[in-house]
């Protein structure tokens, strides 16, 4: 029997836990998908796992993730797809739309760190092992002592290597954590205050085809409005410094009844010049908001603050 819908997906463990809980959605919104052959993960590597050392944004960045998977849907290879949204572009290819968003997870930083309970605790000179340029930027704006080097691997590599001692600390998704059961594993959450997080971090949204309109009607059960607000917040104050932006960038969106908050910030690299903006308004006006503060960002952070680095996020 022909599975009646194929899920393409990334091949890492958080990547197919992610693609497991979709599936479980979909088979208690649909009966007709709750048997056991009714729906296919089918595992597509990506130019981003391919690439196993340096910085994943000397690769490029953006898209790093996607592409190939992308690919499988628009040759029909696969009918949907799942991604963490802070891996996905704000322009999707011609033909693809974002048809769901989960409920979002905690999108906080965790750190581990065996032999320190915070980062303010960190030892003087400490090693900090991470992929992701606005972890770095914002840890040495913080702590212009540590030392930051790349690490890379999934969740349970990079945790191992902290916890051997191949660096002092480094810092994960908490929500990639606990898709996994491993959020013991976490010395402290951080405050957004010390660690403002990627844009998106924490949603899980599943693209497929436009036109698919049974496809469409399934996942319309699966999709969490108040995430959907939060996103398009992030996402328009990402589009808005996506043109020339190779910089790293932090942003949360918060709801509050109808009313939604805006943290955002853009920091040079090498954490030497960090700005910061916020932003409060009906949460129905949530894309003029990601917008108008993306524009402050650009604006005060000049040409020159966007030349050299490129904005990928590690994990």
């Amino acid at each position: 029997m022909t599975a009646k819908l194929r899920i393409a997906t990334r091949g890492s463990p958080l990547a197919l836990a992610q693609a497991h809980e979709v599936r479980d959605r979909l088979a208690e919104a649909h009966p007709d998908l709750a048997a056991p052959d009714a729906v296919e993960i089918i595992v597509i590597r990506t130019t981003g796992d391919r690439i196993q050392t340096g910085p994943l944004a000397d690769a490029g960045g953006k898209g790093l993730f996607t592409k190939e998977i992308e690919e499988a849907l628009l040759a029909h290879d696969a009918d949907i797809a799942v991604h963490s949204m802070k891996d996905v572009p704000t322009v999707l290819p011609d033909g693809l739309l974002i048809g769901a968003l989960l409920p979002r997870e905690d999108p906080r930083d965790a750190l581990i760190a065996p032999t320190a309970g915070s980062i303010e605790a960190l030892a003087e000179g400490a090693v900090v092992g991470t992929a992701s340029l606005r972890r770095q930027a914002i840890l040495l704006n913080r702590r212009p002592d540590l030392k930051v080097v790349t690490l890379r691997g999934n969740v349970e590599t990079r945790l191992r290597k902290a916890e051997d001692g191949e660096v002092d600390a480094t810092l994960l998704a908490i929500a990639g954590l606990r898709r996994l059961g491993l959020a013991d594993r976490a010395t402290a959450i951080l405050d957004p205050d010390d660690m403002l997080p990627a844009v998106c971090q924490g949603a899980i949204g599943i693209e497929l085809r436009t036109g698919d309109t049974e496809t469409v009607e399934r996942l319309a059960a699966l999709d969490h409005g108040p995430t959907a607000i939060r996103v398009t917040a992030e996402r328009a104050l990402l589009a808005a410094l996506d043109g020339s932006c190779r910089t790293p960038i932090a942003a949360l969106a918060t709801l509050a009844d109808d009313r939604l908050s805006l943290r955002a910030l853009i920091v040079r690299p090498d954490g030497s010049e960090l700005i910061e903006t916020a932003r409060d308004g009906p949460a129905a006006d949530a894309a003029r908001l990601g917008r108008d503060a993306g524009d402050e960002l650009r604006r005060r952070g000049g040409a020159g603050f966007f030349a050299a680095e490129s904005a990928g996020d590690g994990g």
